[in-house]
């Protein structure tokens, strides 16, 4: 074996919401109700991705020795890319072969191994995936050496990967918070990956919107006439009808579980595309919008 690696994941239950910024403290009630606020690998959000990645070469096998030390949740845990040739099942001596996901109980291990055959980003994941793209359950295996067209010829990109739109260059250190965009334009770029792995699957990739479901969010007279309004209804959600370019929306849009920072970067996106109206939202906005509750 060419490399070996220990990750281990865990649920974490805070009085404040993912994202939250200053200590927060446990959450009895929330441990309680299995409501997970953040769910990491070693230890916090973004601590095996970026400069943190693991290492690997072209043609290197992989051994994880993964740990599930919950309390609570069990873990689907995948490697986007590869398919696990062999798997020592709850850590044990029963091995399954040729497995896409394992599923390893809270308190349980398994043993993953495989070989990589092309460079690029192999992205580890809880593919409970709402556990890796909205709460922390991210990792990356980056693997280097020459380009393999027979096996892959496509092209990635990790910054939909990582959670909240942080991109390799931008990720803090573990336990630090990310540092504030510099402009609007960062903002804007910031903002387009929150949301897509927010936003998309409800308001659709040119914000367009599901007809009867979802509004729109292009040349939406709803979004643009009121900036607070927008912003109370990301970080409160919304419920109730209303009415978007004369059409009436009766859904619930769920309160987003983003940062003040993160929030201010995806609403100045929206706004800068699909014919908005260019407003520029910061986190001192935001900031204001949550005192107003």
């Amino acid at each position: 074996m060419d490399r070996e690696y220990y990750v281990m994941q865990g649920d974490f239950y805070t009085k404040g919401r993912y994202g939250a910024q200053g200590l927060q403290p446990f959450s009895m009630e929330k441990a309680i109700d299995e409501r997970a606020d953040y769910v990491v690998f070693n230890g916090a959000v973004g601590a095996l991705t970026g400069d943190n990645a693991m290492p690997a070469t072209k043609g290197e096998t992989v051994r994880i020795f993964f740990g599930n030390g919950g309390p609570n949740l069990l873990s689907s845990f995948h490697v986007i890319g590869e398919i696990f040739d062999r798997v020592h099942v709850e850590g044990g001596t029963m091995i399954n072969e040729n497995l896409q996901t394992t599923l390893v109980p809270a308190g349980g291990s398994a043993i993953v191994e495989f070989k990589v055959e092309v460079p690029g980003t192999l992205i580890l994941v809880d593919h409970a995936l709402t556990r890796a793209f909205n709460k922390g359950a991210i990792g990356m295996i980056k693997v280097s050496g020459e380009p393999d067209p027979l096996v892959y010829s496509g092209k990635q990109h990790d910054r939909v990967y990582l959670p909240e739109g942080s991109t390799p260059q931008s990720m803090p250190e573990p336990g630090k918070p990310l540092a504030a965009a510099a402009n609007k334009t960062e903002r804007i770029e910031r903002g387009a990956n929150v949301y897509t792995q927010n936003c998309i699957a409800c308001h659709q990739a040119e914000g367009q919107g599901i007809p009867h479901a979802f509004p729109p969010l292009a040349a939406a007279d709803y979004l643009n006439e009121d900036k607070d309004r927008a912003i109370s209804t990301v970080i409160h959600g919304l419920t109730g009808e209303i009415t978007v370019d004369g059409n009436k929306f009766n859904s619930v849009m769920p309160a987003m579980a983003l940062n003040d920072e993160n929030v201010a970067n995806v609403l100045t996106y929206i706004y800068s595309v699909w014919d908005n109206n260019g407003t520029e939202v910061t986190p001192a906005d935001v900031a204001a919008a949550r005192e107003v509750r």
